[in-house]
């Protein structure tokens, strides 16, 4: 099977190598210093116990005209990284082509097959100006949620932190013949890959997390189990969850399990600096719009108040403005 993957980051890196390495034919588009080193040396993948798998015979390419139509196309970028390369995507897909989104927080095409009052609606945080819509038809969409935790240490270098499942599911519900090929195509390459007949309720269970625990790391510079023990950010957190699951609900979402449960299993990872603050870190964009903007839209959508939320945001907003027009970033270092 051919499989194209949008972005040869972490995410990105981990599928394709052991793709590649169970015998599937991989394409990665990348650019920079990444793309230079798959295309010298391979990609190399760190597994969780250390164990190496390096995988030499890769197609890279930074033009998705040149890749071609695939059968399977894996977006692995980040969410606000998907509008600004939408347009491009179309010589990757085909008639029968599946793409699989993988990007955290409500996505694009949330409302598709929704039913209801809100059907067919169009969420501007998700998808700025409809660019993503436009240029990717909804019935091609296989939604994902993604679990593991992995690094890029150096360009062509995955190293993986923790984990292997990739959740999956139609935006239909159905146990429709191309998920289940594609959760066995990723069985195969090593990888759990569940299929659930409500992939939304999937999504909001990361995103309950990731709304929350994501912005306050990224404004106080705390890990995970710093956060859940601090009894006013512990707090904090689980106001902005009660707001988003009051939301989902009204959408007709119901959580597997409560808040202090998922707050336990957030402590329970430990010192663990989140994707946001990695990116204060290093002056990169900020993933807010996805992650909490989409659910604040969402809110007044469904007439929901979102005052933790929406004060937690105003500060993330603004620091995110600052460190991109000084172009700069911020650290905690020892004096």
């Amino acid at each position: 099977m051919s499989i194209a993957i949008v972005g040869a980051g972490a995410i990105g890196g981990y599928l394709g190598v052991r793709l590649a390495a169970a015998g599937e034919s991989v394409t990665f588009i990348a650019r920079g210093a990444n793309l230079e080193a798959i295309r010298r040396t391979g990609m190399r993948l760190i597994e969780e116990d250390g164990r190496e798998v390096h995988v030499r015979d890769l197609r890279a390419t930074a033009s998705m005209q040149e890749a071609g139509p695939h059968d399977v196309v894996l977006l692995t970028l980040k969410a606000h990284q998907v509008g600004p390369i939408a347009q491009d995507l179309k010589h990757l897909i085909g008639p029968r082509t599946v793409v699989v989104t993988m990007q955290n927080g409500i996505p694009w095409w949330y409302f598709h097959k929704h039913g209801g009052e809100y059907a067919g609606t169009q969420l501007e945080t998700a998808d700025p100006g409809g660019l993503i819509a436009a240029a990717i038809d909804p019935e091609q969409v296989i939604g994902s949620v993604v679990y593991p935790a992995a690094i890029l240490t150096e360009p062509g270098v995955v190293k993986v932190v923790e984990g292997s499942r990739f959740g999956l599911g139609e935006l239909s519900g159905e146990m429709s013949e191309r998920v289940q090929a594609l959760a066995q195509l990723l069985i195969k390459a090593g990888f759990k890959a569940p299929v659930t007949n409500d992939i939304r309720a999937e999504i909001w269970l990361k995103l309950w997390g990731n709304l929350s625990f994501n912005p306050i790391s990224a404004l106080t510079h705390a890990t995970l189990v710093d956060i859940c023990q601090f009894p006013e950010t512990r707090a904090l957190a689980s106001e902005m969850m009660r707001e988003a699951e009051t939301i989902a609900n009204t959408l007709g979402i119901t959580f597997r399990l409560g808040i202090e449960r998922r707050i336990a299993g957030a402590e329970k990872v430990g010192a663990h600096k989140t994707s946001m603050l990695q990116d204060v870190e290093a002056g990169r964009p900020i993933e807010l719009e996805a992650l909490v903007g989409s659910v604040i839209e969402l809110g007044r959508l469904t007439k929901t108040p979102t005052p933790h939320i929406d004060a937690v945001y105003a500060c993330m907003r603004l620091l995110a403005r600052t460190l991109e027009q000084q172009k700069g970033r911020l650290q905690v270092q020892p004096v």
